[in-house]
């Protein structure tokens, strides 16, 4: 079963789609890998949606990606005596450590950390950015405020707080919990919400030791500042357009969207595209015309992955969500202007010989119009330094690993199959030819170029480049 696309799909399960039927549904429909939001899954129902996943995956034979998302601190405001309260523009307003129930001139903040980030000019967004403080004084117990832009403020809403670097980690004692249940349950991939700075995902790193990919969320201003550092330091990123958009101005979001598209791209990193692509399709069969245009610029853009989330996991039309998505993202890489936009962004390959041997792949496969490029991996490197080539030619990553096939999964372009290791030459080149005869990228006649490591079955040799041609059986002759 193949794509006739290279974008990836990412689905969000949830109430609307937890169910196995609907989950194959959705894999059928153009779903690639499977996102578990564990702001809302307990232990339970994230070892029983993983369950589900693999029997999906053992029914359709396609190896299928799991992303483990974690939901990192949530700031919020204390409560209020007497239920919410009105913030007039212009008033003074205090947030202290004092415990007891606030009312229109202060409420508490069970955040010392902020209190102790706070300097005066600071902003403050509240209840995702609908209410706009400015901090006039601040201590380590409170910060005293101007109401810049007013309105109703009730009890527990969020808390921003996008000029302050907070001297606190990005994972909380839940996330602590859920990263171990994950990783007991295999997954593929933990995303980790709020990054502010590199050191954020050391932790991460510590405890994952390679078992999953680490993928690092942009949705914090601070993370901008940092960004090659954290591209370096991750294994994917996750543009997370949503708390992004509430801490910085809306109009820079897009232009942000590219740069961290393009910079993923220069570091062969797969970047994901989220938040509110398709949302009016969580109560509409249909999209809106401008949603259509959002997914497209990120697939034109050349993003690895485009993500639903409420759409799927707890919309009315799940499946539709995901057929929508794809039939856009089919259409776009269609488009007459498409080679050209992914062209003009490709960047040269770095000085080692695996990027240049990639790299070759890449501009023989184009020069002689050849059916696949074929990669051989076992740690995975490989097939992402082919994805971020972004060649015409299909590219089909074999290997024997089961984990790393599924990881991949994300990858741009990256069609994965579970296969042994090749035990010489001639057997490379015959798997290679039957395995794209046999998933119907290459007919009987055609050519491919296949990249392997030599000798075989050592992760991180990429070393050889063979052109075969697929003889009548599916067999390769040279």
């Amino acid at each position: 079963m193949r794509r006739n696309r290279r974008v990836k799909i990412l689905a969000t399960l949830g109430p609307s789609s937890s169910e196995q039927d609907i989950i194959e549904k959705l894999y059928r429909s153009g779903a690639d890998v499977f996102r578990i939001n564990m702001s809302h899954t307990d232990h339970d129902r994230l070892k029983m949606l993983v369950s589900r996943i693999r029997t999906v995956e053992e029914n359709i034979g396609r190896p299928i990606g799991i992303l483990a998302d974690l939901q990192g601190p949530k700031l919020r405001v204390g409560t209020f005596s007497d239920g919410p309260v009105m913030l007039e523009n212009g008033a003074k307003f205090t947030l202290d450590a004092d415990t007891s129930d606030g009312d229109v001139n202060r409420v508490h903040l069970p955040h010392p950390e902020i209190l102790q980030a706070l300097e005066p000019g600071h902003r403050l967004l509240l209840d995702d950015g609908k209410i706009q403080l400015k901090v006039i004084e601040a201590n380590p117990t409170k910060a005293v405020t101007e109401v810049v832009v007013g309105g109703k403020l009730s009890n527990r809403k969020g808390v921003s707080v996008p000029d302050s670097e907070i001297a606190t980690s990005a994972m909380t004692e839940k996330d602590h919990k859920d990263l171990i249940a994950a990783l007991d349950q295999n997954v593929d991939w933990v995303a980790l919400s709020f990054v502010q700075r590199p050191d954020d995902l050391a932790e991460v790193r510590k405890i994952t030791r390679g078992r999953a990919g680490v993928l690092a969320k942009i949705e914090k201003p601070q993370a901008i500042g940092r960004l090659d550092e954290i591209i370096e330091l991750s294994d994917a990123i996750m543009v997370a357009r949503g708390d992004l958009g509430v801490e910085m101005p809306l109009e820079q979001v897009p232009g942000l969207q590219k740069r961290i598209t393009r910079a993923c791209r220069r570091a062969g990193k797969p970047v994901v595209v989220a938040t509110q692509m398709l949302e009016s399709m969580i109560t509409s069969p249909v999209p809106t015309r401008a949603e259509v245009s959002d997914v497209a610029t990120a697939v034109f853009e050349g993003a690895d992955a485009v993500m639903l989330s409420a759409e799927s996991a707890a919309g009315d039309f799940p499946v539709e969500a995901v057929t929508t998505m794809d039939k856009i993202a089919q259409q776009v890489e269609q488009d007459s202007n498409y080679r050209n936009i992914i062209h003009s962004q490709r960047t040269d390959p770095e000085a080692t010989g695996a990027d240049a041997i990639s790299a070759a792949a890449r501009q023989i496969a184009e020069t002689l119009n050849l059916a696949a490029v074929v990669c051989y991996t076992t740690s995975g490197a490989t097939g992402l330094r082919a994805s971020r080539e972004r060649p015409a030619s299909p590219v089909i990553v074999l290997s024997p690993v089961l984990s790393t096939a599924r990881r991949l999964s994300l990858g741009w372009g990256l069609h994965c199959v579970v296969s042994e290791d090749a035990a010489n030459e001639e057997d490379m080149i015959d798997r290679a030819c039957r395995i794209s005869y046999s998933e119907d990228f290459a007919k009987p006649g055609q050519r491919i170029i296949i990249t392997a490591g030599v000798p075989f079955g050592t992760p991180g040799s990429t070393n050889m480049l063979r052109i075969a041609f697929v003889g009548n059986d599916g067999q390769g002759g040279i």
